[in-house]
């Protein structure tokens, strides 16, 4: 008999971890929408962006209302962006997979602050060119206690110094390259490595390394490839929050594997 991909108890916490993620995600689409529009993500309620009606709680269910509703508005039949959804269901995945890769350890709702903020930084940043700060310090401030309680349940106080001393390193090397090139890289890339180091640091530093290297190589082969399809230029803004999740997504998940084939 093939033993299980990971024991039973982590497939239960997975799934524990993928519900709560459609209820985050669903907040993470009021953030994504407001936080640029310097709105309140407390008040009000969720309403619709045509008609201005306050959603009812049965309208506002992950997923399933925009699968009832097919995409529009129950009271003026405005179409919903398939975007809500979808955010939704990436914030599952997401944080089934955080479940997974972690296998029951204390760090697990760490990890999974990380990637719902990574993710809405991430979205934010493609649509508005902008990473909010207000987003990136509360991300800080909930992941202190959130890793140092991971210290201490899981006995790993070498990870929680690697955490500090790459956030440091990595705000440092990024606010050198702010203060060389300004125009290339804005200051909210700067705050957002603080965090990507942070986390990708607790794993250890080859893994804040690479996570920082596939982030600059994939901004990189899509900003060549855009030039040369001749949809941007030298001069046009990338959105490298996108590249900076995208790299440390990359890495939490495939960046075992690789350390281990490069280091033989």
């Amino acid at each position: 008999m093939r033993p299980l991909p990971f024991p039973p108890v982590t497939a239960v916490v997975a799934v524990v971890c993928a519900v709560m993620g459609l209820m985050v995600g669903s907040f993470l689409n009021v953030v994504i929408y407001r936080v640029p529009r310097k709105e309140s993500v407390v008040t009000p309620r969720s309403r619709c962006p045509g008609c201005g009606t306050q959603l009812s709680s049965v309208d506002n269910i992950p997923i399933v209302s925009w699968l009832v509703l097919r995409g529009k508005c129950r009271t003026c039949g405005t179409p919903i962006s398939v975007r809500y959804p979808l955010v939704e269901l990436a914030t599952a995945v997401l944080f089934a997979a955080m479940a997974a890769r972690f296998h029951g350890d204390w760090v697990i709702p760490a990890f999974c602050l990380f990637a719902a903020a990574s993710l809405a930084l991430a979205l934010i940043d493609l649509e508005h060119f902008l990473l909010p700060s207000k987003i990136i310090y509360t991300t800080l401030l909930l992941s202190a206690p959130l890793l140092l309680l991971a210290a201490v349940g899981d006995h790993r106080w070498h990870s929680f110094r690697d955490a500090v001393v790459c956030a440091v390193a990595g705000f440092a090397f990024f606010f050198v390259l702010n203060f060389v090139y300004p125009r290339g890289m804005a200051f909210g890339d700067v705050r957002f490595s603080s965090v990507i180091g942070l986390y990708l640091g607790w794993l250890g530093p080859r893994y804040a390394f690479l996570g920082f290297f596939v982030a600059f190589l994939t901004a990189s082969v899509v900003g060549i490839a855009l030039i040369l399809a001749k949809r941007a230029n030298r001069q046009s803004p990338i959105p490298f929050g996108v590249f900076l999740a995208l790299g440390a997504f990359i890495t939490v998940f495939a960046g075992r594997p690789f350390l281990d084939w490069y280091m033989g």
